[in-house]
Order: structure tokens, then C-alpha cells, then sequence
């Protein structure tokens, strides 16, 4: 349970920090850094990303198993898996928030770790209790509730965002399972995985996304800026916050790790509060109380009684 509680607060940080990034000169200055913004900043945080694990796997010399792993049927999955979660994911997400804003795609992406506990009790054969599943839902409800709060007026496009949002979960909850699956192979590591889910989103973003936007002038734009140091400093955070979602998967699996991993709703509001100075209110405070719950709920195993203990042969 630590590894996915230590993943929720990094990632909270690191959209802390990402955050903070986007509201810079380099991406507000035009209309064209305004659109580009989400897809410039997550390649760099991707790519950045990948240094920093390239960095890890050089330290600790892995750079051998990562490439056997790579070569492997489960390493292709890891791809699969990073191309769902990365790009097609991510740019659901971004687009979401494009069209409807991110208050109502905070709350329909929020959706994602219920749908990945569906897939994996098909796929991976996982299975929760009644108790797991109900603190799931409440940590779910204290997401939706808290983007609701947030929700915006102005919605450009109402289906076309829905749709947006629901690929997103689509490929948060299938990049969770797909890895879960392929690290099950001894020769998969999370740390592999991880090395391999980035550099394949990094990739993809750079070779095919920025290119079809025409992106590249804007990124090189961004690149020696203050901003790009920042958004540097996210994807530390991020990478080892993946480090521990993707350990999480491993070790308790997908739907479990995934209701702990959106308790950066709640860890946010924390770091908002010490680097942004933003005051939650009364409700924010309620909603993220009812999400720590609910996600402790969602992984915490009722150990056998004593009876079941003794008559245990």
C-alpha cells in the first residue's frame, strides 16, 4: 500500500509543478501556445521523463534487463500499454479539457480506476470485496464531487468532450491492465516497464503527434525557458511517482493501485496550499477526506480472525 500512497502524493506534486509551468510566458503568450501548451508540456514531461529513468537504469545497471525485456512478448505489451496510456490517453485528456473544461473532465476521467477494476477481473482474473468495492466508488464519488465543485460554464463542445474524456479513461485503465499483464513476466520488471512506457510515449509524441500539430517550432521555443526547467522538475516527480504506481500494479494489482493513484486529488490541495498558497474550502476539504477513505478502504485486506487461524491446517 505505501507504493501506491507515495505515487498519489508525487503525481499531486508533480501536477503542482506542471501546473505552475503552464501559467508562464512561453505558453500563454499566443493563441497557437495556448492550444499547443498541453501537448508541448506533456512530450517534455514524458521526455524528460524517460532521461530520468535512463539516468536511473544507468546507475543502478539495468540497462541489459530493460533491453531483454524489451525484446520479450511482454515487452511489446508494456508498448501497447504506454501507447494507451501515453499519447492516446493523454491526448484524450487534454482535448477533453479543451472542449469542456477541466472540472467536468476531472470528473468523467475520474472514472478510470473503476473501469480498470472491470477489465481486470476479466482479464487478469483480479478480484475485490464488497468492502473494496464500495470505497472505491466513495473515493470515485469524492473525485467527481470535488470536479464538479470546479465545474466550468463555458462548454465548447459537449459531445465531442465526452468522447475525448472517455478515451481517456479507456487508456489510463487499459495502460494499468495491459502493464499488469506484462510485468507478470519474471524478466519484466516495473522498473523495465517504466523505462520502456516512457521512452514509447516520448517517441510517439515526438514523432507523430508535435508533427501532425506542427508543434516542433514552439517546443524549440519552450525548450531553453525557464518553463522547460520546471516542467523538468515535474517529471522527476512524476517518474518516481511512476515508479511506485507501476510497483503498486505489481505487487497488490491494477484496481487496488489505481484507487490509491487518484488520491492526487486530494494530496493536490496540500501542495496548492504550500507552493500556490491556495486555500481549500470547506468542501474541497470534505471531498479529499472522503477520497483518502475510500481509497484506504479500496486496498485494505481484513486479515483471518483466530478461529480461521486455528482451524487453518
Amino acid at each position: 500500500m505505501g507504493f501506491g500512497i507515495s505515487g498519489g502524493i508525487l503525481w499531486a506534486l508533480d501536477t503542482v509543478i506542471l501546473g505552475i509551468a503552464l501559467t508562464l510566458t512561453p505558453f500563454v503568450s499566443s493563441e497557437q501556445a495556448i492550444f499547443l501548451a498541453p501537448f508541448v508540456s506533456t512530450f517534455l514531461h514524458d521526455a524528460f521523463s524517460s532521461v530520468w529513468m535512463l539516468l536511473y537504469t544507468g546507475v543502478t545497471r539495468q540497462f541489459a534487463n530493460v533491453w531483454r525485456a524489451l525484446k520479450t512478448r511482454s515487452g511489446k505489451f508494456i508498448m501497447l500499454g504506454a501507447l494507451l496510456g501515453g499519447p492516446v490517453g493523454m491526448s484524450g485528456y487534454v482535448a477533453a479539457i479543451h472542449f469542456i473544461g477541466p472540472g467536468m473532465t476531472a470528473v468523467i476521467s475520474s472514472m478510470y480506476p473503476a473501469l480498470g477494476a472491470l477489465l481486470s477481473y476479466f482479464f487478469l482474473k483480479e478480484k475485490m470485496k464488497p468492502a473494496q468495492i464500495i470505497g472505491l466508488l466513495l473515493s470515485i464519488g469524492g473525485v467527481i464531487a470535488m470536479g464538479y465543485s470546479s465545474a466550468d460554464s463555458e462548454i465548447s463542445n459537449l459531445p465531442l468532450g465526452f468522447l475525448c474524456a472517455v478515451l481517456c479513461c479507456i487508456g489510463w485503465a487499459s495502460e494499468a491492465v495491459i502493464c499488469a499483464y506484462g510485468m507478470k513476466d519474471p524478466f519484466v520488471g516495473s522498473n523495465h516497464a517504466l523505462q520502456i512506457r516512457q521512452v514509447t510515449s516520448a517517441l510517439v509524441y515526438g514523432l507523430i503527434l508535435l508533427p501532425v500539430l506542427g508543434g516542433w517550432s514552439f517546443t524549440a521555443s519552450v525548450f531553453p525557458t525557464g518553463a522547460a526547467g520546471l516542467i523538468a522538475l515535474s517529471a522527476l516527480c512524476g517518474t518516481a511517482s511512476y515508479l511506485c504506481y507501476y510497483r503498486a500494479i505489481s505487487q497488490i494489482g491494477p484496481p487496488k493501485a489505481m484507487a490509491l493513484n487518484i488520491t492526487y486529488s486530494a494530496w493536490s490541495l496540500v501542495f496548492s496550499l504550500l507552493f500556490l498558497h491556495t486555500l481549500p474550502d470547506g468542501k474541497s476539504l470534505l471531498c479529499a477526506l472522503v477520497i483518502l477513505c475510500g481509497s484506504f478502504l479500496a486496498v485494505i485486506e481484513k486479515k483471518p480472525g483466530k478461529q480461521a487461524q486455528q482451524n487453518t491446517p
